[in-house]
């Protein structure tokens, strides 16, 4: 299996033409990117707004509910309730495209809310003491703090767009799909094997360019892994700091660190003696 999957790549057919791999992949490439844009600038404002808020948590809810529907099911119900009142490729586009921003936007969603969620109340309680208003507060202070899980849940919603877009080939979309399905319908498993890894290996660039991205835009101080070695050395003064100070108390004598108290060199009543 791994000699015809490797013949099958390295065929010069497979990479020229309609059909060949640059063009589905870039057809994927499309689809997803597009899809994760339209779905973020509904779902992330809506999750800053309800996490800022504290009402219509019901939607968060709601929306991760619905990570239950069957993608394959949806897909093929919104094909046949708008496919007949579309014309031309929209009939086969604009089911597939409404579809996928629905599936992506259950984790945007959880991940904007739950970061603006998470602030420290200090940092917010102080930020409302100097004057900034509530518009403020978002923009200036939850929004930073919450950007390491806004941006995961871009992540997220990036991967299952990018592996929930092979099925929308069954309702003739493009993309690296059709390698599966065509695949299927002619018995072609090496075709399948070959489609298949070349949506894993796309879902793994386009995460691994978003982690690139995550680590660029997000504070250092709201990174857990920023510093590391600092970090470490940090620990360690500290448990030496409390291990010191421990075994001082444990002995009955003052730490290095605490001044010594001076000790008189004769009671007042030894003074007053003649």
């Amino acid at each position: 299996m791994i000699a015809r999957l490797l013949a099958w790549l390295s065929d010069p057919a497979r990479w020229a033409g309609a059909d060949g791999i640059p063009t589905r992949l870039l057809e994927h490439l499309v689809y997803s990117v597009v899809v994760v844009l339209l779905a973020a600038a509904v779902a992330v404002p809506v999750g800053l707004l309800i996490g800022h808020t504290g009402r219509g948590k019901w939607v968060v809810t709601s929306a991760n509910a619905a990570r239950a529907i069957p993608s394959l099911g949806l897909l093929f119900a919104v094909a046949l309730v708008l496919g007949p009142r579309l014309s031309s490729d929209l009939a086969f586009v604009l089911p597939s495209l409404l579809v996928l921003v629905v599936l992506a936007m259950p984790p945007l969603l959880s991940g904007a809310y739950s970061g603006v969620e998470a602030v420290d109340p200090a940092a917010r309680d102080a930020a409302y003491g100097i004057g900034m208003t509530g518009r403020q507060v978002l923009t200036g202070v939850e929004l930073p703090c919450a950007l390491p899980l806004v941006l995961s849940g871009v992540r997220s919603a990036t991967l299952q767009v990018v592996a929930t877009a092979t099925i929308a080939s069954f309702i003739s979309l493009g993309g690296l799909g059709r390698y599966l399905v065509d695949g299927l319908a002619s018995g072609d498993y090496a075709q399948m094997a070959g489609g298949a890894l070349l949506v894993a290996t796309l879902a793994l660039l386009l995460d691994g360019i978003l982690a690139l991205v995550q680590r660029r835009v997000v504070s250092p101080g709201l990174r857990l892994d920023a510093h590391p070695a600092r970090s470490r050395r940090s620990r360690r003064s500290a448990d030496a700091t409390d291990t010191t100070s421990t075994a001082a108390d444990t002995a009955g004598v003052a730490p290095a660190s605490a001044p010594a108290a001076s000790t008189p060199s004769s009671s007042p009543a030894e003074r007053s003696t003649p």
